[in-house]
């Protein structure tokens, strides 16, 4: 008997993760429909419940700290604003509009705090530095810290830099096009490619164009590296606007989830998630949850999806910290973007969207007695970077192989630098990082940004790290926290 192509290439377990999760997803939407209709008193109940449960098994709860009411104030925030409002910070609103239609919000911290600027929307002479955010997140990852001395954005405003901050096609600070509207199939219909083809460079020029310099400074998280990966690779002439690129746990090839379960059904056929999630945004029932759950509670339930997924513990990011940023860490994204990242994982490739599925699955099947494929998807040519390049990532992040990453990058440009102990999370919200990460990022900025004299106190330097950068944190960063690769 002819053995059917879709059908054959599933165990007995892929079977039942596919109808279980079949099932949680269809139960998740009926309760986010059903969830859409309530009042807010119902709302209300049900996040009493959870509260009182809570405090019924942990127990009665204490008088809050300073630091708890800033945690409760982030947590709280609406958006980017009402967060920057908190430390004190004025911040600029941006619209991008890129060539395919899409209409994307970009944030900027021009001045350090308390310093007043007259003309918005102008150069300020100094340094440019662009964040952007990784899979599922939106600018405000940068902002959500419990201390503003750990928050990557605000320590490089206080520095002198101008700080830009970007944010992915579809999610909330860029839920618009000229031409598909957010609710059709159309408007989700992007992968990593329309980052690197559009998003990225066309930020990057705005940028440019409004504070006149001539390149600025590229710092990317999870996602956001291999959207400058791909970005770079395929447009050369953007390497001369990014002085350098930093690449905070860097993106390139995963080679996969922790949940054995998961990782196997998706890289056996990764639109196997169109057929759970649809064709438009992924896991958009995650804010109407928020809702209904205790902070913590939620917080838990966050942290235990981690450990599944990932195998990371969080050990590295306080509990405080997890209250505050994990209500901020959910952003709508593609279900295309997420399949995009399943087929890299299952060719082992850093390759762009495969739209040709059906083929690929025939020609697997069928005979190669020379082991040679007739198709193969195209790979991004990230060997073309002519950008300084510094990776910085943790030795216990499973979703960096940094040896296959090298592999794939020049080899004249590149600089490794590990982090003992730290995970992928871990590296923009850890309760070290104003130690372990970000004087790290203020050195390569100074060594490669325009004018770096335009920075404050930047001839004076104490064993690699500006002593300024010490003055504003209070800390020296131990000599044995980092290797260094030079390739």
């Amino acid at each position: 008997m002819a053995r059917l192509p879709f059908l054959g290439r599933l165990t007995s377990r892929d079977y039942i993760a596919l109808v279980v999760g079949g099932f949680l997803v269809f139960f998740e939407t009926i309760l986010t429909f059903v969830i859409s209709f309530l009042p807010k008193s119902v709302i209300q109940w049900f996040y009493d419940r959870s509260r009182n449960l809570f405090h019924f098994l942990v127990g009665p709860p204490l008088p809050k700290s300073d630091e708890q009411h800033i945690t409760e104030r982030i947590r709280r925030a609406e958006d980017f604003q009402r967060l920057c409002e908190i430390f004190g910070y004025e911040h600029e609103e941006h619209v991008v509009l890129t060539k395919d239609g899409y209409l994307l919000g970009l944030h900027r911290l021009p001045a350090k705090k308390g310093e007043r600027r007259s003309h918005f929307g102008t150069s300020t002479g100094k340094p440019v530095v662009y964040l952007h955010h990784g899979l599922l997140m939106n600018s405000e990852v940068w902002v959500c810290l419990t201390n503003p001395k750990r928050s990557l954005a605000f320590t490089l405003v206080e520095l002198g830099f101008d700080v830009w901050l970007g944010n992915n096609r579809g999610n909330k600070y860029s839920k618009k096009s000229i031409y598909h509207n957010p609710n059709s199939t159309k408007f989700w219909d992007y992968s990593i490619d329309d980052f690197a083809w559009h998003d990225i460079p066309d930020s990057i020029s705005y940028i440019l164009s409004v504070t006149r310099e001539p390149s600025l400074s590229y710092v990317g998280f999870s996602q956001g590296t291999a959207q400058a990966f791909a970005a770079l690779s395929i447009h050369p002439p953007l390497n001369e606007k990014i002085n350098v690129f930093i690449a905070l746990a860097p993106a390139m090839s995963p080679a996969g989830l922790a949940a054995s379960v998961v990782d196997s059904l998706m890289k056996a056929s990764p639109t196997l998630l169109f057929l759970i999630f649809g064709r438009k945004s992924i896991m958009s029932s995650v804010p109407a949850w928020q809702s209904l759950l205790y902070p913590p509670v939620f917080s838990a339930a966050i942290t235990s999806s981690l450990r599944w997924l990932f195998n990371w513990r969080s050990h590295n990011i306080s509990p405080l910290q997890k209250l505050a940023a994990f209500p901020h860490l959910y952003s709508y994204a593609s279900v295309k973007s997420v399949v995009h990242w399943f087929q890299i994982m299952r060719n082992a490739k850093f390759q762009m969207y495969d739209d040709d599925v059906q083929r690929v699955m025939l020609i697997r099947r069928a005979p190669r007695p020379s082991g040679v494929t007739a198709y193969a998807p195209a790979r991004f040519p990230t060997r073309n970077i002519v950008s300084p390049i510094v990776l910085l990532y943790g030795d216990q992040d499973s979703l960096v192989d940094i040896d296959v990453m090298l592999h794939e990058l020049p080899k004249h440009s590149v600089v490794a630098r590990r982090l003992h102990g730290y995970e992928h999370l871990d590296i923009i919200w850890g309760s070290n990082i104003h130690k372990d990460v970000i004087p790290h990022v203020v050195d390569a900025l100074r060594q490669y940004c325009v004018k770096p004299e335009r920075t404050e106190s930047e001839a004076k330097m104490t064993n690699g790290v500006s002593s300024d950068y010490e003055e504003y944190t209070g800390t020296t960063t131990p000599a044995d926290t980092i290797s260094v690769y030079d390739l």
